[in-house]
Order: structure tokens, then C-alpha cells, then sequence
């Protein structure tokens, strides 16, 4: 495995997963010269792609037979082990010398099994979670967390540096998912920061795009008040990551924590918090829906509020 080599033009690509990100991500690959054979649950999200060259596989196992390195990005930890670990999943049609990367946000403990029964077939298997959105898929500008034999991800390079920015070795199977739930843990409190300030911003009268050019240089900055502040202002609750994915990041966070016998306080309010913003309708909307619950318990219709 040590001599794998990647090429456009030469490397075929595998692609499981064309939703929010994925299509952006795979997009990039295609533009940078790989071919690219593509599988999605919903054959419709995949059309634009097929349009542009790529290859329609009818199964994550038929992809796999007609790839080199197999990506996929999907919902839960339940599609990861179907697509990577079942009847008709990657791992079924991959060969000696393939490699599996799963993008998805996923349980640790299962990137490391899939690490071991990919291992027994002699293909590789990375971990590779990312963190940016819809806008860091869009961009090719995502952070991405890698886990797996050290060999092997310096071979993917030239793919990563595709599609993201920020590439950063974590070490073997299941760290990049476990740098992925810090990721998480931090998004979780950050979010609510941002969604407090701006309703508290707004109830004060303070004109929110102004109030925003002091705050966001600052120390009070981050890339959710950035990115996020303005779409919550502008009610675009479009997700970049939808409420339901990032409440299964939280539970699987959580119970890493519990099995280390870590208190995350913070952590668990932020779950309830988005409970809360899912069991009122918008588990498909974005994470930063948060503000519509945080505005209701105020008493506030935050999409009709009068502007000031």
C-alpha cells in the first residue's frame, strides 16, 4: 500500500454520498481531473454530476468495482456500516489496493472497525470527518481531520487538497473522528453565543450589521458569527448542516464522554437545546435554526419580527 499513487487522469475516484457537501466536494475531484463513478440513495442529486462526466453506479458495491479510492459522505453511523460494511456496500466490491474514506461525521469506534475488516481484504481504510459547511464544500476550503496508516493519507493528498483547505493528520483509525467531536463540542456553546447575541442585539435596537463590524473582528469572532450571523439575520435557515446531523454529532460526543467518565455540561445543553429545535419541525434546516427556539421561549416570532 505504501506505493499508491495518485494521478488525474490515472486514479479513479468512487463517490457515495452527493448531498449538501458531497456534490460540491466530488465536484472539485472532476475539476481537477479525476474520473469519478457516483452513488447517492436519491439517483436525482446525482444528475448534475453525471451531466459533467461522472459515472451513475447503481450500488456502494458497484462503485467500489469501478474505483480506486472510494469516498463517502452520508447521514449516520447506520449509513456508514451499510455502505462501507454491508451486502452491497464498498468493501464488498473493493479489491487489494483500494482505499475507503469515509467523510462522513461518524462514531469512532466503527472507523476503527471498519479500519480492521478493510485491513483483513488487504485495502486501506481513512477516517476522514470535515468541518466547513455548505460553504467550506462550495469553496474547497474545509478543514479535514484524518485518521488511518500515515503512509496512506500522505498518498491522498493530491485528493484532500482538492477539497479542502486545512488537512491535518490526527493518526490512526478513529482520530480524525474524535478530533471531529471536539470540532463539534466547540460548534455546540459557540452556536448559542451567536444566537443569544444577535437576539439580545436585537431587542436592544441595535442595528445587527453594524453591531456585527465590532464584534466579529474581535475576540468574540468566530467562523459561525461570520458565516452563519448573517444568514440568521437575513431569516436563511437553508442548512449548511442540518439539525438532525449535528444532534447525532452530539450524541455520539456524548457518549465518548460517558465512556471516559468526562462531565460535558456544555455539551448536554447544546443537545437538549437542539431536541428542542427538532421536535418544533426544523431538524432540516440549518444549525443555526437554533435562533427560531431561542426567539419562541423569548416570545419572539423571529422570521415576523417587526425590523427595526
Amino acid at each position: 500500500m505504501a506505493g499508491l499513487e495518485i494521478a488525474p487522469g490515472q486514479t479513479r475516484v468512487g463517490w457515495i454520498g452527493t448531498g449538501v457537501m458531497g456534490s460540491s466536494m466530488v465536484g472539485h475531484l472532476m475539476t481537477a481531473g479525476y474520473s469519478a463513478t457516483v452513488y447517492t440513495r436519491s439517483k436525482a442529486k446525482a444528475e448534475p454530476l453525471v451531466a459533467r462526466g461522472a459515472k451513475w453506479a447503481e450500488s456502494p458495491k458497484a462503485v467500489a468495482e469501478q474505483s480506486d479510492v472510494i469516498f463517502s459522505i452520508v447521514g449516520f453511523p447506520s449509513d456508514v456500516r451499510e455502505v462501507m460494511l454491508g451486502t452491497n456496500g464498498a468493501l464488498a466490491g473493493s479489491k487489494s489496493g483500494n482505499v475507503l474514506v469515509d467523510m462522513t461525521t461518524s462514531e469512532p469506534s466503527l472507523a476503527v472497525e471498519i479500519y480492521e475488516a478493510a485491513k483483513s481484504k488487504g485495502v486501506a481504510s481513512v477516517d476522514a470527518p470535515v468541518s466547513g459547511g455548505d460553504i467550506g464544500a462550495k469553496n474547497a476550503a474545509l478543514s479535514i481531520m484524518i485518521g488511518g496508516d500515515k503512509d496512506i493519507v500522505e498518498s491522498l493528498q493530491p485528493l484532500f487538497s482538492a477539497m479542502g483547505k486545512t488537512i491535518v493528520y490526527q493518526g490512526g483509525a478513529g482520530t480524525g473522528q474524535h478530533t471531529k467531536m471536539a470540532n463539534q463540542i466547540l460548534i455546540a456553546t459557540n452556536m448559542i453565543g451567536v444566537c443569544e447575541s444577535l437576539l439580545y442585539g436585537y431587542k436592544a435596537g441595535l442595528d445587527l450589521p453594524t453591531m456585527l463590524q465590532s464584534v466579529g473582528p474581535g475576540a468574540a469572532g468566530s467562523w459561525s458569527l461570520t458565516n452563519l450571523g448573517p444568514r440568521v439575520m437575513n431569516n436563511n435557515f437553508d442548512p449548511g448542516f442540518f439539525v438532525e446531523h449535528f444532534i447525532k454529532d452530539m450524541g455520539i460526543a456524548l457518549a465518548e464522554a460517558k465512556r471516559m467518565g468526562l462531565s460535558l455540561p456544555g455539551l448536554a445543553l447544546g443537545e437538549q437545546l437542539y431536541l428542542s429545535v427538532k421536535a418544533k419541525g426544523w431538524g432540516r434546516n440549518g444549525t443555526h435554526a437554533l435562533m427560531l427556539a431561542l426567539a419562541e421561549m423569548s416570545g419572539l416570532d423571529w422570521r415576523n419580527r417587526p425590523q427595526k
